[in-house]
């Protein structure tokens, strides 16, 4: 049993509860130590950060779910975590709250070739799922950047996509089945192996509920069928106004690769530093351009996107020769965001998306942006289906620093609406956007949206004060607003 010196400032609500949660989740499976608790006080995106009062590690349905009722039980706020990967504050966790881990829940249960899907628990990476099938012929095509380490749960939870996802599609594309635990514990199925399904889409509404509608404890995935052929080019331009015009000129002539990525010169610049990844010299912009397929239409098409690049300015493009060159080039890619901390002591990542059309002159008033607040800004995109993740780059330990970084942060998702965008393309919106949702939505949609996540968790108790922003200021419980709110009243606050 725990003593009072390894629950050191946990909430007295939370005490009682404790051993309960041993009871399920084993002596190891809670975890109430200070030191050990800090370890999950943010996600990706560090920038915001809280200590659990309480860390829950489930290793089944059945535990899950008693952690779940418990949590009803007593009015307990739980928020769900994965890998900790996400970039939007999703899982953030809740001070007086349980913080329930599902990393240790990582059985992949079946692949069924026949069916052309597999089975997996939560906790199961994103790559994982590919190994287990390759040797069946097929893949899991939703690819993060971080795919080595992120889970299915989160991926489900943020409705992730990917580099591949301009050819592939969302991770909502390529989910059949859930098993979720709803907010009041109840254990229930949505969906199954079959491809169809009638009525209401409830699994389509659960993916990208970040947490807020319950936890998926078992998810039925798609597998694609291997292509015959893959070709990865990466091709350098002189400035970032022709590496969009390839961009167009690829999407125009009917060529639809399964990735196109773009990065700037700092990007790269950061990249090289990281991972040595021999990016071609003075290239203010690098498109990455993969293509798959049967072998005949790859080749023909490899011929048409490097004539292309070269019409749009490239001074270069290579064509990755085996495994190794197509690793070394997506190296470069993948690490980019945990390689701008050789250049910046901190950062903020976003994920903004905009028309492909409106891409040259979004990433031009980005750059005016920067020049204009002396923060740095460095780009990386998913530049096929104009999905933006700048990174802003600040000093930390400089007073101030942050709060300009957040301005910069929050005027680029603002481009973004006004270029009728979207504040985010598959990070979610967590803590990070939930500010921003007025931005797109009326307050009637806002309403309609609560109404419908409270009629899963009426209490509020599931991932409260995420992706919705009401609650309208920080502390407040999910709930539709009656008049103004005190605060705002009094002008300490602003009501979006």
């Amino acid at each position: 049993m725990a003593t009072s010196a390894h629950q050191t400032n946990i909430p007295a609500a939370l005490t009682a509860l404790v051993p309960r949660l041993r009871e399920i989740c084993g002596e190891d499976g809670v975890l109430t130590d200070l030191s050990r608790r800090r370890v999950y006080e943010s996600d990706g995106l560090t920038y915001h950060r809280a200590t659990p009062g309480v860390v829950a590690l489930p290793t089944t349905t059945a535990q899950v779910a008693a952690v779940v009722s418990l949590c009803a039980e007593h009015g307990v706020p739980y928020v769900p975590r994965g890998a900790g990967t996400g970039l939007s504050a999703g899982a953030l966790p809740h001070a007086d709250g349980v913080l329930l881990v599902t990393s240790r829940m990582r059985r992949v249960v079946e692949i069924d070739p026949e069916n052309e899907c597999a089975v997996v628990e939560p906790g199961v990476t994103n790559l994982d799922i590919t190994r287990a099938a390759a040797p069946h012929g097929y893949y899991y095509a939703p690819d993060p950047s971080s795919q080595q380490v992120c889970s299915v749960g989160g991926n489900v939870a943020e409705n992730s996509g990917g580099a591949h996802c301009l050819k592939y599609g969302f991770t909502s594309g390529h989910v059949r089945g859930l098993e979720i635990v709803t907010p009041s514990g109840e254990v229930v199925e949505l969906g199954g192996k079959a491809t169809g399904a009638h009525g209401y889409d409830l699994i389509g509404a659960f993916i990208g509920s970040e947490g807020t509608l319950g936890v998926a404890t078992r998810v039925t995935v798609s597998l694609t069928r291997s292509p015959q052929k893959t070709v990865t080019l990466l091709s350098a331009f002189t400035s970032m106004d022709a590496g969009g015009e390839a961009v167009g000129a690829i999407i125009a002539a009917g060529v639809l690769p399964s990735a196109i990525e773009m990065m700037d010169a700092l990007a790269i610049e950061a990249a090289e530093a990281a991972v040595a990844c021999g990016y071609p010299a003075g290239a203010a912009a690098v498109l990455v351009v993969e293509l798959d397929g049967p072998t005949s239409e790859v080749d023909a098409q490899v011929e048409r996107v490097t004539e292309l690049c070269a019409a749009s300015g490239s001074f270069e493009t290579r064509t990755a020769s085996g495994a190794v060159e197509r690793a070394l080039i997506w190296k470069g890619r993948k690490s980019a965001f945990a390689a701008v901390g050789r250049i910046s002591p901190a950062y903020i990542v976003q994920d903004g998306v905009v028309p492909r059309t409106a891409l040259g002159e979004v990433l031009g008033r980005i750059a005016a942006l920067s020049a204009e607040s002396g923060i740095r800004v460095a780009n990386v995109f998913h530049a096929g289906d104009g999905n933006l993740h700048p990174l802003v780059l600040f000093d930390d330990a400089e007073p101030g620093a942050g709060e300009r970084a957040e301005e910069v942060s929050g005027a680029i998702l603002d481009l973004c609406v006004e270029h009728g965008g979207s504040i985010t393309g598959e990070h979610g919106v967590g803590v990070d956007k939930a500010c921003k949702m007025p931005r797109m939505y009326s307050d009637d949609d806002l309403t309609t949206f609560d109404l419908f996540r409270r009629a899963f968790d009426p209490a509020g108790i599931a991932n409260p004060d995420k992706l919705l922003p009401t609650p309208r200021l920080c502390g407040e419980r999910p709930g539709v607003r009656t008049g103004v709110h005190p605060l705002v009243e009094s002008g300490q606050a602003e009501q979006f």
